[in-house]
């Protein structure tokens, strides 16, 4: 499934709906938000338990709330904090921590974060939820799709099928990371990408 063209059908007949969006950070939303919010009345949830470290998990939120501030948009950004639950990130991915990048650990990192992010935009009563986590080039975005499509039948609101690195998508986001001086992180969140990432491209340890 071409997911851009399909994403492209779903926004002809969209026009100030409500779209719960999940964003894994601030740099990655930053082209999604701008995109989306031409069409939809947009509810940014921030919820990523699998961020290991306090300090980084309160750094990256602080710039995803300094990003929405700066946005001059159609219809309003609102915002939700979720939890920073490490524990139950851990015990979802428990027996998955040796697993390679972008293997089934993620698989089920993927799956809480937007499980969490269906219930609440269920709760609301929105009429969509989605992600912005397939902007990146290192996420697998028919995995996500198929994650989300399945949400959408457990939980009955729809799904809002994305690969937003098309057309530009990731350039555009590196290059409005850079209009509002946002910080990037060079790892995904967990200590095992950030441990993977370091032994892989720089072959030094890190502690855990």
């Amino acid at each position: 499934m071409n997911y851009q063209l399909e994403l492209d059908k779903i926004l002809e007949n969209i026009d100030g709906q409500t779209l719960l969006l999940h964003s894994c950070c601030a740099p990655c939303s930053s082209y999604v938000i701008t995109y989306l919010a031409t069409y939809f009345n947009i509810t940014v949830f921030y919820y990523n338990p699998n961020i290991s470290d306090k300090s980084e998990y309160d750094k990256r939120i602080k710039e995803q709330i300094r990003l929405i501030k700066s946005l001059h948009t159609k219809y309003p950004i609102k915002f939700i904090e979720g939890d920073w639950d490490n524990d139950k990130y851990e015990e979802v991915i428990n027996g998955l921590r040796d697993e390679k990048e972008g293997g089934a650990r993620c698989s089920k990192c993927f799956n809480l974060r937007l499980d969490k992010s269906a219930f609440i935009a269920k709760s609301l009563n929105m009429d969509y939820f989605g992600t912005t986590l397939t902007v990146s080039p290192h996420k697998n975005s028919k995995l996500l799709n198929e994650i989300g499509l399945n949400l959408e039948e457990k939980y009955g609101i729809k799904y809002l099928v994305s690969d937003f690195k098309k057309r530009d998508g990731y350039k555009k986001s590196i290059e409005l990371s850079k209009k509002y001086n946002l910080y990037r992180q060079d790892y995904c969140g967990c200590k095992y990408s950030k441990l993977y990432k370091y032994k892989t491209y720089n072959e030094r340890e890190v502690k855990l």
